[in-house]
């Protein structure tokens, strides 16, 4: 499964992460919503394990992190990040965001 990250660089880096079939749609489950826009989400298309790496090295850098889809999710506790306990859904889709 591809994975599309994008690392954002300001006062803190923030990393997007989402499931590369995810991109450019929107979920919506009352009044809560993911839209999963192409400019916040979509640089590189990585496999599984390079983007579990990638989520290693960004938390031992203190990035944020915004991760979406199962693919993610799954790299995100692989690299020890989120356990799946910080995982919610909006629409079957499972989401966390994480500060570092």
């Amino acid at each position: 499964m591809a994975i599309s990250i994008k690392i954002h660089n300001s006062y803190r880096t923030v990393v997007g992460i989402c499931d590369a079939d995810l991109l450019g749609k929107k979920f919506e489950e009352g009044i809560r919503q993911l839209y999963l826009r192409e400019g916040f989400y979509k640089d590189k298309i990585v496999e599984f394990d390079e983007a579990a790496k990638t989520i290693e090295y960004q938390s031992n850098e203190d990035a944020t992190f915004n991760i979406v889809g199962k693919e993610s999710i799954k790299a995100a506790i692989k690299a020890g990040l989120i356990t799946k306990e910080s995982v919610d859904t909006i629409a079957g889709i499972p989401f966390t965001l994480t500060f570092v």
